[in-house]
């Protein structure tokens, strides 16, 4: 037997999408609520018929369910162990795990390994995780329990980073060790090393998304002046001296990441006066920098992270991008990326072509990029595809 969970049940026809095996439950879909589950709680969704869907989170909002399984389940703590073997499987068989060129990569990834709302990255050792829904956030402390038992004990600390991804104020909490020990962590990827503040820094502390771009870019800079804009860590910027080039412009607005970019490029190629660091807005320094370049990285943060400031979005990426054509030298490479998940593929191409337009410069696309194989979409739910790149030639 089942435990008699709070039921959701659907307006007639709304089901369908639940049947396609879609992972989230809008507020407009839900006819009636049977009990009074709060914000965390697990409920069953059913058709206004009487069917039985699926299973998920509830919370109050425009997504009010979000779908763990679509089949009856007692959730208890054997079957959220089934789920992280199966991400840890996919992963294994990517060949993400004793991996010594690489020991830095995201263990889970909410809707895209059945586990909405929790995403996990693994640092050569450590565990960051982030909750982005009250009730992956009241499950913390038995992933933590269940991330120190994986086979082989790669695990040696778990860090919650939920404070700034939940939307539920009373809940926010500051960072916590839930298990073991962390500190700062030197990781390697693709033979590349870099240090990672895993309490102070942004996200989970590193962006591992960009791993498989960073390394196309590597082979587009030999003896090349290269410009790595919104730099954070200086990932772009470390590929970039292996790849060979000349000279290295590293920017961000942060004085803190610029210092931790410098560190980085210091572990891996000592100190170089081709090695260049500017902390100041991006902006500003495309605008007053008379330097061009033969590639330029634009890797900027979320613009939108809701649909109301879309607009104003794409017209920053339009901005953006045009400024950062303009410094281009003929014949060269721009990186450009949108990570803001509300930001379609089709608005990003639009406005990148908007921008180049109104340079009135000849423009091919070489590369369309997205995120890496750990950081998988679910077939059923395309919402999960956020990280958009392009490779445009600038003539």
């Amino acid at each position: 037997m089942f435990k008699d969970f709070p039921k959701v049940i659907l307006k007639s026809g709304r089901e369908r999408s639940v049947e396609r095996f879609h992972l989230w439950i809008f507020s407009g879909a839900i006819k009636n609520i049977q009990g009074q589950p709060d914000d965390g709680d697990i409920v069953e969704v059913y058709s206004n018929a009487g069917k039985y869907l699926a299973t998920g989170h509830f919370q109050n909002g425009s997504i009010m369910v979000r779908i763990f399984s679509f089949q009856q389940t007692d959730c208890e703590e054997d079957f959220w162990r089934k789920k992280i073997a199966g991400a840890l499987q996919y992963r294994q068989q990517l060949g993400f795990l004793n991996n010594t060129k690489t020991n830095v990569f995201r263990l889970i990834h909410g809707e895209g390994d059945g586990l909405p709302g929790l995403v996990a990255d693994f640092y050569n050792g450590t565990i960051v995780l982030q909750a982005h829904s009250v009730g992956m956030f009241r499950l913390r402390e038995m992933f933590a329990g269940l991330f120190m038992q994986l086979p082989g004990n790669p695990v040696k600390g778990v860090l919650d980073k939920s404070e700034t991804t939940l939307n539920s104020s009373d809940l926010k909490d500051e960072e916590k060790l839930l298990a073991g020990s962390t500190e700062k962590v030197l990781v390697t990827e693709n033979d590349n090393q870099f240090e990672v503040d895993v309490r102070e820094g942004q996200k989970t502390g590193f962006f591992i998304d960009q791993r498989d771009n960073r390394k196309m870019l590597q082979q587009f800079c030999k003896d090349k002046k290269v410009a790595n804009l919104f730099s954070y860590t200086g990932g772009f910027s470390v590929y970039a001296a292996r790849g060979g080039a000349r000279l290295i412009d590293t920017v961000d607005a942060s004085e803190k990441a610029v210092q931790l970019a410098k560190t980085n490029m210091g572990i891996n190629f000592g100190q170089n006066d081709q090695h260049r660091f500017y902390p100041m807005d991006v902006f500003d320094f495309l605008k007053n920098q008379q330097e061009k370049y033969d590639v330029i990285v634009l890797d900027p943060p979320a613009f939108a992270k809701h649909r109301q400031v879309l607009d104003n979005a794409i017209k920053a990426y339009r901005r953006l991008n045009e400024a950062a054509i303009r410094k281009l030298l003929p014949g060269g490479i721009l990186f450009t990326f949108s990570c803001s998940q509300v930001v379609s593929s089709d608005d990003f191409r639009l406005a990148v072509f908007a921008a180049a337009a109104s340079t009135g410069r000849q423009v091919r696309i070489v590369h369309q990029l997205g995120q890496p194989a750990d950081h998988p979409v679910n077939l059923y739910h395309p919402e999960g595809q956020y990280l958009k790149g392009l490779i445009l030639y600038v003539e």
